[in-house]
């Protein structure tokens, strides 16, 4: 059973979290907070396997509640919660070591998927959040769009071919064990390309590497379904 938090400070999209978890037999909401702060104090004391945390919130921000729960509850994976508009934030929730990014007015099972795959270890990244994260690092003087699509093909080109196929993969929202089924391998050796991806494409986390894969173009356009 994946143990859930839900953090939100309009108890009506707790509410509508709470309901779309509750039609997946294998997901639990263990807990829920109104707050930043509530949601870090809730997070010590469950431990839950991934928190989702709405990314504005009185007290401690969904960005600094995200941070702090990787810091201390380093178990718990963080699903960022985000609306039309926040592009910055969801930058900074990326550094934070979020690993997961949903629209809150996508589909329910997109959630589902989400915190699945994010329970599991992997990145998740909406399609919707992948596209705007990489017009938006374009629009804020990163390189035009077309520039830094061109420099991560040119990066992700420097890759082996199975480690292409892995950051695929992860890009689009696979865990380590799904991606060693696809690949007809161990989860040790996916771990050990993840490692040399994480390195040689110089980024911190899987979400990062998941946002270049998106940049580069070898994501396919829909993430599959967990098996």
């Amino acid at each position: 059973m994946i143990r859930v938090l839900i953090a939100d400070d309009e108890p009506m999209i707790r509410a509508g979290v709470r309901a779309v978890l509750s039609t997946a037999p294998d997901l639990a909401v263990v807990a829920e907070a109104a707050d930043g702060h509530e949601a870090v104090e809730l997070a010590q004391r469950h431990r839950p396997h991934v928190a989702v945390l709405d990314i504005r919130m009185p007290k401690v921000s969904g960005i600094d509640a995200a941070a702090e729960i990787r810091r201390t509850v380093p178990t718990t994976g963080v699903v960022i919660l985000t609306t039309f508009g926040e592009d910055d934030y969801i930058l900074q929730a990326l550094g934070g070591g979020a690993a997961g990014f949903l629209i809150k007015s996508g589909e329910p099972e997109e959630l589902i998927t989400g915190i699945r795959a994010v329970a599991e270890g992997a990145a998740y990244l909406s399609p919707k959040v992948a596209a705007r994260v990489v017009a938006h690092l374009a629009a804020t003087g990163a390189g035009t769009l077309a520039g830094r699509r061109a420099a991560a093909r040119r990066r992700v080109e420097a890759l082996t071919a199975r480690e292409r196929q892995v950051l695929a993969f992860l890009g689009a929202g696979l865990s380590n064990g799904q991606i060693a089924r696809r690949l007809h391998v161990v989860e040790g050796t996916v771990k050990a390309h993840v490692s040399s991806i994480l390195a040689r494409l110089s980024v911190d986390n899987r979400a990062a590497a998941a946002v270049m894969a998106h940049e580069a173009g070898i994501v396919p356009g829909r993430p599959p379904q967990q098996p």
